[in-house]
């Protein structure tokens, strides 16, 4: 099945944000792939995705983004 192409930026409440960061955090403990529901689509992360975090810093803001990346099955 052929996926289309995505880009989405989705705000969570920080309830869900939470949740969403435990069972990532969970999942990596345990060496395991998970699932995670981002703005309506189940995307599957899989065991040994690549974790890395990046820090922008512009004159009025700042941005943390956590991302994991994978090849495309």
């Amino acid at each position: 099945m052929k996926k289309n192409k995505r880009d989405i930026t989705k705000t969570y409440s920080t309830t869900q944000i939470v949740t969403k960061l435990r069972r990532l955090a969970d999942g990596l403990e345990a060496g395991k792939s998970f699932s995670v529901q981002i703005a309506g689509e189940r995307v599957r992360v899989p065991r040994g995705a690549r974790l890395s975090i990046e820090h922008e810093r512009g004159k009025a803001e700042e941005e943390i983004e956590f991302q994991l990346s994978w090849n495309a099955e």
